[in-house]
């Protein structure tokens, strides 16, 4: 008897439990939705131009055939020490993709940027649109020599 009561005791919590509807109340839903990546192409309303040299000491630059295997070894120590908080290689970051650089710009422009970005975000056209693509983010001087600065071109060429 004991057993068969506590059946029914159990069967009755059991159903006293379900069929209860959740209603709604009014007030505010939160609901997330996938957004669209960008697909655009990084610098895609600045100029491709490979003669202009921009402002800066670099007036003439000519790479050898061959990489500098050292040369570049010491740019891309460089390179992650301090680009990488605004450059990515292949992605668009607070700065442009990096990777093809020399299919865009000139040597002596990628050089001078490096060396003197004051000067080349006030007088120089491409860096100027450059600028204003990416939200007025100014590239900082990081006062590299000459030398560190060709390191990190050499580096640039391996991408």
């Amino acid at each position: 008897m004991k057993k068969i009561l506590l059946y029914l005791a159990l069967g009755a919590f059991i159903a006293s439990c379900g069929g209860k509807k959740e209603e709604k109340k009014d007030g505010f839903e939160v609901s997330r939705t996938k957004t669209e990546q960008k697909t655009e192409q990084a610098n895609e309303g600045v100029p491709v131009d490979l003669n202009n040299k921009g402002i800066g000491p670099i007036k003439n630059l000519d790479f050898p055939a061959d990489i500098d295997t050292e040369m570049a070894a010491r740019g891309e120590a460089s390179f992650n020490a301090i680009c990488v908080a605004c450059h990515m290689i292949d992605q668009r970051m607070i700065g442009p993709a990096l990777k093809g650089v020399y299919e865009r710009r000139s040597p002596e422009w990628v050089m001078n940027m490096i060396l003197n970005p004051d000067g080349m975000l006030k007088e120089d056209p491409i860096a100027k649109a450059l600028l204003k693509e990416y939200n007025n983010a100014i590239m900082l001087n990081q006062n590299l020599t000459e030398e560190e600065a060709r390191d990190l071109a050499e580096y640039l060429r391996t991408l």
